[in-house]
């Protein structure tokens, strides 16, 4: 899985107008473990690749854990991260800190199961946070989807737009990309890791919202 920021046709966020009202200990912990892992999977990058990496054709219950913690790169984990910072302290303000967690790796386990339905017999390992996140963009459209994100968009413009918007344009393309592999166009990234992570999230989202009276 290549980084959910991509630069076509998408808005990057700055920052969003919902502080936060419980310090995000295990979004700050899942950003700090991330970083780790990757300048750790430094040392020995193709090997940790190919051994922790999510490989659909050599289906493991390890890997689709171990996975979503490594990285492709700078650009792929600063993308991730900046994400994570963005809009996961706010869903650990909804779910509580154990909840959040357990969301995280769950979102995490369904992006890559996705991805492994459609691609069984790839041989090629992804890697990344990005399905796990997407979760994490599928919750907040749900719970906070009028909240303002100042985001740089197209010749660096710096605008505000509301979260629902931006993450509503980040989906939808997503999505357009997804079904351009159905016709034969090549990608590293695995959006449809980033379609089933997000769509789990915001299911998740909906149900929280039916059974909690917090939001």
């Amino acid at each position: 899985m290549v980084s959910i920021m991509n630069k076509k046709a998408q808005f990057f966020p700055l920052k969003d107008e919902n502080p936060s009202k419980t310090f995000p200990i295990v979004n700050f912990s899942l950003i700090a473990l991330n970083v780790a892992v990757f300048f750790f999977s430094l040392a020995d990058f193709e090997n940790v690749i190919s051994t922790f990496g999510f490989t659909p054709a050599l289906f493991s219950i390890l890997t689709l854990f171990t996975s979503m913690f490594l990285h492709g790169g700078i650009a792929h984990i600063f993308g991730n991260m900046w994400f994570l910072f963005i809009f996961g302290d706010n869903i650990e303000d909804v779910m509580g800190h154990f909840k959040y967690l357990l969301f995280y790796i769950l979102a995490g386990i369904a992006a890559s199961l996705l991805h492994y339905l459609l691609n069984i017999g790839s041989t090629i390992p992804s890697v990344g946070a990005s399905g796990a996140i997407s979760g994490v963009l599928g919750d907040y459209i749900i719970f906070f989807p009028h909240v303002g994100v100042y985001v740089s968009g197209f010749f660096g413009h710096v605008g505000k737009v509301s979260a629902k918007f931006m993450l509503g344009i980040w989906f939808g393309f997503q999505l357009l990309s997804g079904t351009f592999l159905f016709f034969g166009a090549q990608s590293g990234i695995a959006f449809f890791a980033h379609i089933g992570g997000f769509v789990f999230g915001a299911g998740c989202a909906i149900l929280y919202r039916i059974f909690s009276k917090k939001i």
